[in-house]
């Protein structure tokens, strides 16, 4: 290479690096605020999961001290105190299944069943919370609700796609057992023990009802 082309060159790299500087002292801070944008997104990320899990050890030792109480009136009136705090909804649907399972165990059935129904028709709980509130509702003994609207509510909840498609199924076969429809009871408890979905004990109590009725398990059928 001659002393012309390497001067062209070095002129060439020079005129580069000037350009270069140039578009950083331009555009530099806008690659500057990106790096503060993460950095600082990272930042508050981190602290909002902080807030989140500290709010949720503040909850979970507000229901812990609510059920020292050896009194369950007392228990209850703690559990409801609880409600006005500064805690998550779902937390607050926590809450309030426990204080209707604290009232249905202290004697006071009405009130479990107004809890319950609280529950079922807040629309700004999580819809799980609703569902395990309204399914509690249509089972719980001595509840004021009619056969009908038992069978209503556990007919919603045994739609396809829901958390409690079986748990409500089953219940809707005790329904039929109670008014009599054996067949339809046979029905229902024949299609749990071949869901593929259902657990170990539920496929043991629909078994076990349906032997008591006089049937043989589908489930039983299809191994021999």
């Amino acid at each position: 290479m001659s002393d012309t082309d390497s001067f062209i060159e070095e002129v060439s790299e020079e005129v580069r690096r000037d350009r270069l500087f140039g578009y950083m002292r331009s555009y530099g801070w806008i690659a500057v605020l990106a790096i503060l944008a993460l950095v600082g997104g990272a930042a508050w990320n981190e602290y909002s999961k902080s807030q989140a899990r500290a709010k949720a050890q503040s909850a979970g030792n507000a229901i812990l001290a609510a059920l020292e109480s050896d009194e369950s009136q007392e228990r209850v009136k703690a559990l409801e105190a609880l409600q006005s705090q500064d805690i998550t909804q779902g937390a607050k649907a926590v809450v309030s299944l426990m204080q209707a399972a604290e009232q249905a165990a202290g004697d006071d059935p009405a009130g479990a069943q107004t809890a319950l129904e609280a529950i079922a028709v807040d629309g700004s709980l999580p819809e799980i919370y609703r569902q395990i509130a309204s399914f509690k509702s249509a089972t719980k003994s001595g509840g004021s609700l009619s056969v009908d609207d038992r069978r209503l509510r556990l007919d919603a909840l045994s739609a396809p796609g829901t958390s409690l498609r079986l748990l409500a199924t089953e219940q809707l076969a005790l329904l039929d057992i109670e008014t009599g429809d054996t067949a339809a009871a046979l029905e229902k408890l024949q299609g749990i023990v071949v869901d593929a979905e259902v657990t170990g004990g539920l496929r043991q109590r629909a078994t076990q009802l349906i032997v008591a009725l006089g049937a043989e398990p589908d489930v039983l059928s299809g191994q021999n």
